[in-house]
């Protein structure tokens, strides 16, 4: 219902053979441009402001470009990639094309290397500048490098000191750009240690550059760089010789699934674009563990290595409830779990009334959930379940015609209804969505248009646990008054007089604001202490009626614990719970609740 972004999604084609070898058995050497488009179009869910992908040459000539980068913004991004290669493509003659030494020293983009990207903004920063991939420059092949990832890194400014310290003056507070500097540091680094053993060696000119390129070891560079990264990231990147890593965060909080076979190796963010893309089962696609990197050398070696320890598992539960794709096998019986879960809430929220209640969902994510809900209440009632599809979602609501109140009135269409779907004044209404987050679009569309089909009572069901708490791990909320269920805690407090708790929790946060990370506590989970679910559902529901609206309103949400049940694959629930799984998550959410207490408390009481 409400759009949470997410960032983002990563793709990895590396062929494994002469592009010859795809010309003869595939009917064309594009093979790894067209798997990459299709890894790119079926993961389009993870990222709609930004689009890049990168072709690398790993035999490219001396005076021949290396590394062919395309990057785009906007919803059509990916189409505009590709576009824009298969422009620059079309523009050579059909025999160039087809010519495979001529094609792989003059054509762009046919190399044995693909990469691409999709990008949400989390963080407010827009712009090509902040499209993926990146890329560091070198008249060495070994040292050039480019990068991409799914991340989100809480501690840029430690980072920003650490490679500083060593002499560097990165340009930016960037944590992608600092990411990119500290590799590339690292990489200059190892080259140099190659460059050192040739030497020994007694090796001259090219023979050293040859030898570098083929003793570089990328593992001694992660081993280096990567342990002052705080937070959730999947890193992907390529050496211009043809070293290509993935690496992903010792807590598994960001995900990561890759593919081998001897024409191939591929890699992307969700399981089954693999599968669609190779036409294999789930047991053919491997998840890349916590701390681990997938690694392949420039000679199409595979191997897999444990860079960082593992420090738990702490892979995000919303990528199960919300982000990826629902046709995974895992993910598609968790969601329905998730639907079962709440059965005996809901009939306790309709007074089990089940023969005077309509059932029905928030398109499109909830569906599946939906499903599972419904199936839970056939083993109940099996002859008296009535399900309608009472809600709609139309297209995206354009609102450039309009001004002031006018906007707000037309984006509240966003949603529709099946008019005369229930009995009016006489049937409850319930309906489920995956998430409940701000509590904007419920106020501001759903509920006012629910209540023209006049239910009695009308249900809004949550497949996932009330968000209380910021992510700082790759999804689009970090303030805590974006959240309706922090919102109703504090009314909670207000109203029973309990204000300076408020108070205390800011003074216990600032007090160690300048603590090393790692002694952080998070006190602003006390904010809740002392009130059950119920009673923030009900404030909620009081906080969330739109004006005019008097039809009986209820929340239910899934428990901590129901959650766990239907997914326990994916114990990260730091939003739900509080239990932030790196130093970096504690010392954030502090920083978001006194960023909060100062902007608003003097307004609040």
């Amino acid at each position: 219902m409400e759009q949470l972004k997410h960032e983002c999604g990563v793709a990895m084609v590396r062929l494994r053979k002469p592009l010859a070898y795809y010309e003869r058995k595939y009917g064309t050497w594009q093979y790894g441009l067209q798997k990459l488009y299709l890894l790119m179009e079926k993961q389009h869910n993870r990222g709609q402001e930004g689009a890049g992908l990168a072709c690398v040459k790993m035999y490219a000539a001396p005076g021949e470009e290396i590394i062919y980068r395309e990057r785009e913004e906007g919803t059509g991004a990916i189409e505009k990639i590709f576009g824009s290669v298969a422009k620059k493509l079309q523009a050579f003659a059909p025999e160039t094309l087809h010519g495979i030494d001529h094609a792989y020293h003059q054509l762009p983009y046919a190399g044995e290397i693909y990469m691409g990207h999709l990008r949400y903004s989390t963080t407010g920063k827009s712009g090509l500048s902040y499209v993926h991939p990146f890329m560091r420059r070198s008249n060495w092949k070994a040292k050039d490098l480019c990068v991409c990832a799914n991340f989100n890194m809480t501690n840029v400014p430690e980072i920003f000191e650490s490679i500083a310290s060593k002499g560097q003056h990165p340009r930016m507070m960037s944590d992608t750009y600092i990411l990119l500097e500290q590799l590339g540091h690292r990489l200059d680094r190892e080259s140099e240690r190659c460059f050192q053993d040739a030497i020994a060696q007694g090796l001259q000119d090219l023979d050293i550059t040859r030898y570098i390129e083929e003793h570089i070891e990328v593992a001694n560079i992660l081993r280096q760089a990567a342990p002052v990264w705080d937070g959730g990231y999947v890193v992907m990147g390529v050496t211009g010789s043809g070293e290509t890593f993935v690496l992903r965060d010792p807590w598994g909080i960001r995900p990561a699934f890759w593919y081998a076979d001897e024409d191939v190796m591929a890699v992307a963010s969700e399981r089954p674009v693999l599968q669609t893309a190779f036409a294999r089962e789930c047991e053919d696609i491997h998840e890349i563990r916590p701390g681990e990197a997938l690694l392949m050398r420039r000679d199409g070696t595979l191997r897999t290595e444990q860079i960082l320890e593992p420090k738990g598992f702490s892979a995000c539960s919303f990528e199960r409830i919300y982000f990826s794709r629902g046709n995974d096998r895992d993910i598609y019986l968790e969601r329905k779990r998730l639907g079962r879960q709440l059965v005996p809430a809901v009939l306790k929220a309709i007074n089990n009334e089940v023969d005077d209640t309509v059932f029905s969902y928030i398109p499109n994510t909830a569906e599946t959930a939906y499903y599972g809900m419904v199936e839970a209440l056939e083993t109940i009632a099996p002859h008296h379940i009535r399900t309608e599809k009472v809600v709609w979602k139309d297209i995206k609501m354009r609102t450039f015609i309009a001004e002031g109140n006018s906007r707000n009135d037309l984006a509240g269409h966003v949603y529709d209804i099946t008019y005369d779907s229930i009995r009016r004044n006489k049937d409850n209404l319930v309906v489920i969505d995956d998430s409940i987050v701000r509590g904007t679009t419920l106020r501001e569309s759903i509920i006012r248009i629910l209540d023209r089909l006049h239910p009695k009572r009308i249900v809004i069901v949550s497949s996932s646990p009330q968000v209380r708490f910021p992510d700082f791990y790759g999804i689009d909320m970090s303030a805590m008054d974006e959240f309706i269920a922090f919102r109703a805690a504090v009314e909670l407090l207000r109203k029973t007089g309990q204000q300076d708790r408020l108070r205390s929790i800011y003074e216990r946060c600032k007090a160690q604001q300048y603590l090393p990370k790692e002694q952080m506590v998070n006190y602003v989970r006390e904010v809740y202490d002392g009130f059950t679910d119920e009673e923030i559902s009900e404030e909620m529901a009081d906080m969330l009626r739109p004006e005019g609206v008097e039809t009986e309103i209820r929340i239910v949400y899934q428990t901590l614990e129901g959650l766990h049940t239907a997914c326990p694959q994916t114990p990260g629930d730091w939003y739900f719970s509080g239990n932030y799984p790196t130093p970096g998550g504690v010392m954030r959410v502090n920083e978001a609740y006194i960023n909060f207490y100062e902007r608003f408390t003097p307004t609040l009481f």
